[in-house]
């Protein structure tokens, strides 16, 4: 991917979070301790899924990953975001913008994808149980990884690729913290339909498809779960999934609340704010949702203390 471009502008100015000077201590300090807390929470719930053998199954492979990608996630966004707290002007060079876009654009697609894969894999080991072990094989978790990714690396591809194509003229300041396409679309001074159609076609595919994938596999889950004669296998089987619906509904829900209308004029603002949870929030909570309530993970981490006390 060739970082060719006509427009005279060869750097970006970015305009941060906020820019009332009021609020800047405190939401620096606040996403600083958010940004240790997502770095810890990720890698000690990696390092528990490696160190531990009864986590080498499907369910933790999947949680692994998506582990791997919100860490990820938080070292592409968090540390230029935490540098506008402490600088006036954070500039960014054209290069490192579309590098920023790309990485962002490839790890929420793949983020998406994954989380599909995780419904997926609910819906055959509590409605197909017996068949679990043969169909969600080493082989095929690779695979459904490795396509994950793949069409992460597509659209991620395609959006990054779209916007390279703009012209900037004149005016370099984007009203974020981050380069993100649709704010880049609006700084544009060339036309931008064939860019936001692409945009629009891209996010709407990956969205829908993927919401629609995880919809069906859960109703196909509540379906079963009310036809089980045991309370304890209900309860076991909502225990297990409780836990990816809430990470599920929180990715969608700000994911939505970033980027509905994101042509309205007032709508930046609002935006800016939402993607904070969407960003830096959810990587965040993730490792949380999914220790707290898993008995699996409680037992590593006895197991690890354990192992480093001895």
């Amino acid at each position: 991917m060739a970082m060719k471009n006509d427009s005279s502008v060869i750097e970006f100015i970015l305009m941060g979070l906020t820019d009332k000077p009021e609020l800047q201590p405190p939401l620096c300090f606040l996403l600083l301790v958010n940004y240790v807390v997502t770095v810890m929470g990720n890698l000690s719930l990696i390092n528990l899924i490696c160190l531990n053998s009864h986590l080498h199954t499907p369910m933790y492979f999947f949680l692994f990953n998506l582990s791997f990608i919100d860490l990820c996630y938080s070292f592409v966004i968090t540390p230029k975001m935490l540098m506008s707290f402490l600088s006036e002007r954070i500039v960014i060079s054209f290069a490192g913008c579309m590098t920023q876009l790309f990485f962002y654009c490839f790890f929420v697609s793949s983020e998406c994808y994954v989380l599909t894969t995780m419904a997926c894999d609910r819906y055959v080991a509590i409605c197909k149980p017996l068949l679990y072990m043969v169909t969600m094989s080493p082989r095929v978790c690779s695979l459904l990884m490795s396509g994950s990714y793949m069409m992460g690396f597509a659209c991620a591809m395609v959006l990054t690729e779209c916007t390279i194509r703009l012209i900037f003229c004149d005016s370099n300041i984007i009203n974020h913290y981050m380069c993100d396409p649709f704010p880049l679309l609006q700084l544009s001074c060339s036309s931008t339909y064939a860019g936001q159609l692409v945009v629009s076609i891209i996010v709407f595919k990956v969205t829908i498809a993927s919401s629609l994938i995880i919809f069906l596999s859960y109703t196909l889950i509540l379906f079963n779960v009310l036809h089980m004669s045991s309370s304890k296998g209900r309860s076991k089987a909502f225990s297990t999934c409780g836990s990816h619906i809430i990470t599920v509904g929180l990715f969608y829900a700000f994911g939505m609340l970033t980027h509905v209308k994101p042509s309205s004029a007032g709508f930046v603002d609002q935006g800016k704010f939402f993607s904070v949870f969407y960003t830096n929030v959810l990587p965040m909570l993730n490792p949380l949702i999914y220790s707290l309530r898993n008995r699996d993970v409680k037992l590593a981490v006895k197991k690890t203390l354990k192992r480093i006390r001895s």
